[in-house]
């Protein structure tokens, strides 16, 4: 393992030294393995703070350079010294940029009612009526695009915009790896003019 890639390890994750070290020499010098690790070591840490209340946090905000689209976003954390800190702070403006590029209209996938959705489903059966399909065929469809339509416009579900092999969950989870507490995002605006 080089010095190198411990130092390229620490800047790309925030994780502390001894931590990056460990992923490293687990990962046996692979970089994005060591990645993986850290990101896997960090969900475990977190589940020993399921029983904690994420209550601190920050409202932060977002107006597009053309002035026509506005984005505000609670996002929460479990104390204050968390709250003010500049990784913290940059998470949120990351959340914002998100939630004005793609315009997720709930938080996560269970926060949508039936009714919105049943809604949806009416558009999709009448774009497949007609089609010949046996009915078992037109419902796995139907099914797949929900979902797919769920994935959409829940923000932590949707793909990051700056890198797509990565969820907007996945980018919270490695901010709790780096910070070891629980975040949450609690709600957001987003305008549109």
């Amino acid at each position: 393992m080089s010095i190198e890639k411990l130092k390229q390890l620490r800047a790309e994750t925030g994780i502390p030294m001894m931590d990056c070290k460990n992923a490293l020499e687990e990962a046996k010098g692979d970089i994005e393995k060591a990645k993986k690790i850290l990101r896997e070591k960090g969900k475990e840490m977190l589940k020993d703070r399921k029983g904690k209340t994420a209550s601190a946090g920050v409202v932060s905000s977002y107006i597009h350079a053309n002035g026509k689209i506005g984005v505000l976003l609670q996002l929460l954390c479990e104390s204050d010294f968390v709250a003010q800190s500049e990784e913290f702070k940059k998470l949120a403006h990351e959340l914002c940029l998100q939630i004005a590029a793609s315009k997720p209209l709930f938080v996560r996938k269970e926060d949508i009612s039936e009714e919105f959705l049943d809604g949806e489903r009416k558009i999709y059966e009448k774009q497949i009526e007609g089609s010949g399909k046996p009915k078992e065929i037109t419902e796995k469809i139907i099914q797949g695009k929900i979902e797919k339509y769920k994935k959409e416009v829940s923000l932590l579900s949707q793909e990051w915009v700056k890198d797509t092999t990565k969820t907007v969950q996945d980018l919270i989870d490695d901010y709790r790896a780096k910070i070891g507490e629980k975040i949450e995002v609690g709600e957001f605006v987003r305008y549109e003019i």
